[in-house]
Order: structure tokens, then sequence, then C-alpha cells
């Protein structure tokens, strides 16, 4: 992938991920923009690495998602001190970082995102 295709890509991803985050917490950090450039860039490799149908790249792209979310929040709450988000409430639970209601939800995004992203492939965009 060229640079500016992965700045772009991570840009995109990282201003997606704190409107979501805006939209559906109403609120947001810094750290966040981080993880939903890596999401985006993430997905975007994924889309050109892995042959497989739709739902097993959503799949692998919900998990790859969840395991950026796992990195984060532990980057938060031990090297900075802070609970950006709190799953502790949510069944099965990791910490509070990350559970599979959010994994579910990721591999829907995820599999809307890989549409996309197939579409600009096929229109070279």
């Amino acid at each position: 992938m060229e640079p500016w295709n992965a700045i772009s890509l991570f840009a995109l991803g990282g201003a997606a991920y704190v409107g979501i985050e805006l939209a559906w917490r109403g609120g947001s950090h810094w750290t966040m923009f981080v993880a939903g450039g890596a999401c985006l860039c993430l997905l975007g490799w994924l889309n050109r690495a892995l042959a497989a149908p739709l739902p097993v790249c959503a799949a692998a792209g919900a998990a790859g998602v969840t395991l950026v979310e796992l990195a984060a929040g532990l980057a938060c709450t031990r090297l900075w001190h802070l609970r950006v988000w709190d799953y502790s409430r949510e069944w099965d639970n990791l910490a509070g970082l990350i559970c599979p209601k959010y994994t579910l939800l990721w591999f829907f995004l995820c599999f809307w995102v890989l549409c996309v992203l197939r579409l600009l492939d096929r229109l070279r965009i």
C-alpha cells in the first residue's frame, strides 16, 4: 500500500472511530483516534491480503478490532491510569475492556466497511 493511502486510511479510520464514540457514548479520547486509524488500516490490509469470503474477513476484522481495543485499553489503564471506557458490566468481559457484545457489533461494522473497501477497489478509487 502506498504511504498516502495508508495515511488517508489511518486518518479516516481515526476520525470515524472518534465519531462513532461521540455518537454512541457521548465522549472520546485521543487514543481512540489512534485505535481507529489502526483498525481501518488493518481492515484495508485484510481486504487485500485475505482471499476469503466477506463473512470470514469480517470475522477476522472483528477479532482484530477487538485486539486493538484490548491493547488500547491496556495502554490507557496501565500506562496513563485512564479508564476511557468500562465494559465491566457486560457479560463475559475481559478486564472491562472487551466483551462478546461489542465484538459482535464490530463484526457487523467490519462487514459494512469491507463491502465499501471492496467496492472502492473495484472502482479503483
